[in-house]
């Protein structure tokens, strides 16, 4: 699928439940994968884009992307910056002790909380937990654009499905992408609408290895079978880790106040960023200059 097939303005199923809006889900069942910290750029970007963005964080527990959001607005007071902020929203599971109850009121709350900010936000981000439950599996049937993020190791591979290391034959899909699956048919039985999955690869190494050949093979197999796109994600820099501190992305350090010096492993992953806001459907956001990858 191209890039202008899969660009945000154009127009998406009708959907009965109301939901206009083109939905992001950021989902996968294992935690330190970079989810929250990627759901943060695709948000600021699609912001500085123009697009009115909503956020909702089903990780309400955890609570990672709502940290993020109060250390941009504590930051910006303190800088006095006008940083640009999506319409966020947090749900947690209920704590409702019948379990049918509990998952029909999950439902209904995240559908009504996607109408809503259908009502003024062009797109809506969601922010999954690492694991697995019924409001998370029921997130994921919303997704127009899928975007999940694995490390680029054969240890998190089985994200996806286990794979012969010698022939790359795919031998078993796992858990998450037999969820995926369910979801998909759930969501063309709802609307009409489909799923576009984007596997982000984070945590690329720099250098080319025998591992990282074998990892291309392996996730090429797996993209033919689960059909999914390849997603060049981040490389594993200091420079996100000290970003969340101060609620910033790397498309915010030019800000004038902004107390962040640029290097050139920065600008490396800011092209990183863009490149992926690309991905998703943002061309705009590619358009900068060819910088050095170095670290």
């Amino acid at each position: 699928m191209t890039i202008e097939e899969t660009d945000l303005q154009t127009p998406r199923a009708e959907n009965p439940a109301g939901v206009d809006a083109t939905v992001i889900v950021l989902g996968n069942e294992k935690g330190g994968t970079g989810k929250s910290t990627t759901a943060m750029h695709i948000i600021v970007g699609l912001l500085r884009e123009g697009y009115a963005v909503g956020a909702i964080d089903l990780d309400a527990r955890q609570g990672t992307l709502a940290r993020y959001f109060d250390n941009r607005r504590i930051y910006a007071a303190k800088m006095r910056l006008q940083l640009p902020h999506p319409t966020y929203r947090a749900i947690g599971l209920s704590d409702l002790r019948d379990g049918y109850a509990a998952k029909k009121n999950d439902r209904l709350r995240l559908a009504d909380t996607l109408k809503e900010l259908s009502a003024t936000c062009d797109v809506i981000v969601l922010d999954t937990p690492g694991s697995d439950n019924p409001l998370s599996r029921n997130a994921h049937s919303y997704a127009d654009i899928l975007v999940t993020p694995m490390n680029d190791s054969f240890v998190d591979l089985d994200l996806l499905g286990r794979v012969d290391h010698e022939t790359n034959e795919v031998l078993q899909l796992s858990a998450y992408s037999e969820m995926v699956w369910e979801q998909k048919k759930v969501r063309a039985q709802r609307d009409g609408g489909s799923i576009d999955w984007i596997v982000m690869r984070n945590r690329l190494a720099t250098l080319d290895s025998k591992n990282k050949r074998n990892m291309d093979a392996a996730l090429e197999g797996l993209s033919r079978r689960l059909g999914f796109r390849l997603a060049h994600g981040f490389s594993e820099r200091v420079i996100f880790r000290e970003l969340f501190l101060k609620g910033l992305t790397l498309l915010d350090v030019r800000e004038e106040g902004a107390d962040v010096t640029l290097t050139m492993s920065h600008m490396a992953a800011l092209q990183e960023v863009r490149y992926l806001l690309q991905t998703i459907g943002v061309p705009e956001a590619a358009e900068a200059p060819e910088v050095a990858s170095t670290r």
